[in-house]
């Protein structure tokens, strides 16, 4: 074990200094604690090198306490650094920039392939104020290199030598070992027009226009048939424009569609980039197994671990492409071919999100493979407790974006991700855990992107709404499975899980409510507090069950499947013509199954597949739901899931019709959105909503839409049909959509208005929309 080296404080004995007030404002769960200054004469940046003990001694000098000490601070103070990170590629020569304040030698071994063992060779790196140097021709350009960082690490109390990739990682080895020297700007890793995409991109007058389908990139392929095996569950699969699933989401783009969520695409653990590697289930048997059987969840987890799945939520770097999606995980494939999804999807009308995972990463220490930012800056990149010990309220390693270089390191993150992918936007996983001031930062330097001169939009920062999806199904993600919601079936069709009668009228009410505010973009009492982000409303989305599962769990056992399908319409309809951005998860629209599994992040492509012609196989996790799986009447038919998908496509349509189910303010949403069927005597189980326009040349709101002055929208969620009179809607000449008039489906032909009275009728379980045409 190395020597402590203790330092001497000014001050009285246990009388502190003030705490300086920039200290307590960067550091306020400290603000309360005592400050001692450090005596001019010690070489703080030499003693940063070192492990590091405060001691309290007491007048005859006999030792009366001590602590380790936390070192950010005082390196953001000493360190923060604005200059080049990372392998930089100039006209004849490549520079390697590492930020290793506190280590106390840095080596690089350069290596001319990803498998050899033996170096080409070994450079020393000099340090410059924190910032670890060394220079190297251009031949270097397609080579590997690795760390070689000899640090204290506070969690072993020893002088460790660490090999670690580099943070700014812009590729990898197949086995994640050695970060590739890769020009990003090379030709050809770029597809042909790919400098011109800017004014490709399919065109977004406002935010307010978005809508997003989550899609995880090997579930969009790993099982089309229609797609060559080689390139199933990979980027290259969305390239194939005559595949079954990239004519779909051409289908979905028509229909007015615009982006496309990926689920992590970063280099994460979990996944073994080499497929060689992976183990794969017996399908045929599985396929034979009976529904109910637990033999199909025994199989996939026993190996679940060495597969080809997983979500993704276990970043490792950042900034690299998932190797496991690419043709090749070597070289520099993975960036081309990322940049050929990007583009393809662009080309069909298609933006794209990237899933970013800034709040956590998968490995810390100095022997964790997993492990890079704890290894080049122990102690700095994970925020740590009062006692020292690493935060894991994310799941693991919580970061700490308070620190500079952290928040640098993220943001630009998202700048490499915009500009040399171009992608469209980012969501934030827990944006809980990442400091207001990092996120705000981060939009202002997007905003400064534009299309002209950047080629890409990621200004906004989509915010996820739990509100809306726990009122339209019932319970939440932590609640039970059974319990009901609006849409399927509380006080209505109430099923097993029975809650006391005047509760669940009282329930309903509530939930109608909160609905109703997701419907006019989580307006509070109709008025915005905060309205800096679009709210995003959903259903379902990757996590917990899929929503025909939810709905197929929380339904009356009694129900028929056609009967569900109209709830997962309902359901979709209450997001599709929502104010603010919906959010669907893929599938929703083709009644997807994950066996009634809630957490899938590892449960192979057997459970996550798309194809829902295979019915329903088994993975419990939760009592009392194996009679469904063995119950033939749950399964969806082929008539079901196209007409599943006619009525998705629908509800789309309908959304893009009218700039009104796409306001843009907060004053326009109050102006103009109304709630009926509301009070004590409400109809129970029906939401009537109303929009409003104005009328050129005339006082008061001002008209947006040159088809249409008056919209209704009631959705009905009871088994039965519902008739109500709303007085107020009165003498307005309502007819039902043309979408819905045209709609394959005959149950919503049958909705009715009279104007007269102001009274409509609406069959069971069915959104029906109205319009008041304005006169030619």
């Amino acid at each position: 074990m190395p020597a402590i080296t203790f330092m001497l404080v000014e001050g009285p004995s246990y009388s502190s200094h003030v705490m300086e007030l920039k200290v307590a404002t960067k550091f306020p769960h400290i603000a309360d604690y005592k400050a001692f200054k450090i005596t001019s004469e010690v070489d703080v940046e030499e003693l940063l090198k070192s492990q590091l003990a405060i001691a309290c001694l007491d007048a005859n000098g006999r030792l009366m306490n001590a602590t380790g000490l936390q070192l950010p601070g005082v390196l953001d103070d000493l360190f923060s650094y604005e200059g080049p990170l990372g392998a930089v590629i100039a006209k004849d020569t490549v520079g390697l920039y590492l930020w290793a304040p506190t280590a106390q030698a840095v080596q690089a071994y350069i290596f001319g392939r990803a498998s050899d063992d033996i170096p080409l060779e070994t450079v020393d790196l000099v340090e410059m104020n924190g910032v670890w140097f060394a220079s190297g021709p251009r031949t270097w350009e397609g080579c590997y290199y690795v760390y070689k960082v000899t640090v204290f690490h506070s969690s072993t109390m020893q002088i460790e030598t660490c090999f670690v990739n580099d943070p700014y990682a812009k590729g990898l080895s197949a086995d994640g070992k050695k970060t590739l020297i890769v020009n990003l700007n090379s030709d050809n890793l770029k597809p042909a027009g790919w400098d011109g995409l800017a004014e490709e991109k399919p065109n977004l007058s406002s935010f307010s226009d978005i809508s997003i389908y989550e899609l995880h990139i090997r579930d969009f392929s790993a099982n089309d048939k229609t797609v060559n095996p080689d390139l199933r569950g990979g980027y290259l699969a969305f390239t194939l424009q005559d595949s079954a699933g990239f004519l779909h989401l051409n289908r979905l783009s028509k229909a007015g569609l615009t982006h496309i969520h990926l689920l992590p695409s970063f280099h994460f653990a979990g996944v073994d980039d080499n497929k060689e590697k992976w183990k794969h289930p017996d399908e045929e048997r599985l396929a034979s197994l009976p529904p109910d059987s637990e033999l199909q969840q025994a199989h996939v987890v026993a190996i679940q671990e060495e597969d080809g799945y997983n979500w993704g939520y276990n970043p490792v770097l950042w900034g690299v492409p998932k190797g496991s999606y690419a043709s090749n995980p070597d070289g520099p494939l993975r960036t081309l071919e990322f940049r050929k999804m990007v583009q393809a999807l662009n080309l069909i009308g298609l933006r794209v999100v990237l899933d970013v995972v800034y709040n956590h990463v998968h490995g810390s220490g100095p022997h964790d493979n997993f492990s890079v930012l704890d290894k080049v800056v122990p102690g700095y990149y994970l925020r740590r407790n009062a006692d020292g010990h690493i935060e894991h309220s994310t799941c693991t390693n919580n970061t700490a974006s308070e620190h500079y270089m952290v928040e640098r390191l993220i943001i630009d993150d998202l700048l490499h991700w915009a500009l040399q992918y171009k992608v469209d936007g980012f969501r934030f996983d827990l944006m809980g855990h990442i400091m207001k001031s990092t996120m705000l930062k981060a939009r202002e330097r997007l905003n400064s992107l534009s299309k002209d001169n950047d080629g890409v939009d990621g200004s906004k920062i989509y915010i996820f709404n739990d509100r809306i999806r726990d009122a339209i199904l019932g319970g939440s993600p932590f609640g039970p499975v059974l319990q009901q919601g609006f849409s399927t079936g509380l006080l209505l069709q109430p099923n097993d899980h029975v809650l006391e009668s005047e509760n669940s009228d009282h329930i309903l009410a509530v939930l109608k409510d909160h609905i109703q505010v997701g419907l006019a973009a989580n307006l509070k009492d109709f008025v915005f507090t905060n309205h800096e982000g679009k709210a995003v409303n959903y259903a379902s989305a990757h996590d917990n069950e899929t929503l025909f599962d939810a709905i197929s769990l929380k339904t009356s056992v009694e129900i028929s499947v056609s009967e569900r399908c109209r709830v997962n319409h309902l359901a979709t309809s209450l997001v599709a013509l929502s104010q603010g951005i919906p959010f669907f998860h893929s599938g929703d629209e083709m009644l997807r199954s994950k066996s009634l599994d809630r957490d899938s992040y590892n449960s192979g492509d057997w459970f996550n597949r798309q194809d829902l012609t295979i019915g329903f196989q088994l993975r419990i996790k939760q009592l009392g739901i194996k009679s469904r799986l063995a119950n033939a009447s749950f399964k969806p038919q082929k008539i079901h899931i196209l007409s599943a998908i006619e009525n998705f496509e629908d509800v789309l349509r309908i959304r893009y019709s009218s700039p009104l189910f796409r306001l843009r303010t907060a004053n326009e949403i109050q102006e103009r959105v109304r709630f009926h069927n509301c009070g004590p005597s409400w109809v129970r189980g029906v939401i009537v909503m109303s929009i409003e326009d104005g009328y050129s040349g005339m006082p008061g709101m001002t008209q947006i839409d040159p088809l249409y002055s008056f919209i209704v929208i009631v959705f009905n969620a009871c088994p039965s049909s519902a008739s109500f009179s709303i007085p107020s809607l009165g003498r307005k000449k309502l007819e039902l959509h043309p979408v819905q008039l045209m709609s394959s489906d005959k149950v919503v032909k049958n909705s009715f208005y009279e104007a007269t009275s102001g009274s409509f009728s609406i069959p069971g379980r069915t959104t029906s929309v109205f319009v008041e045409v304005r006169a030619i």
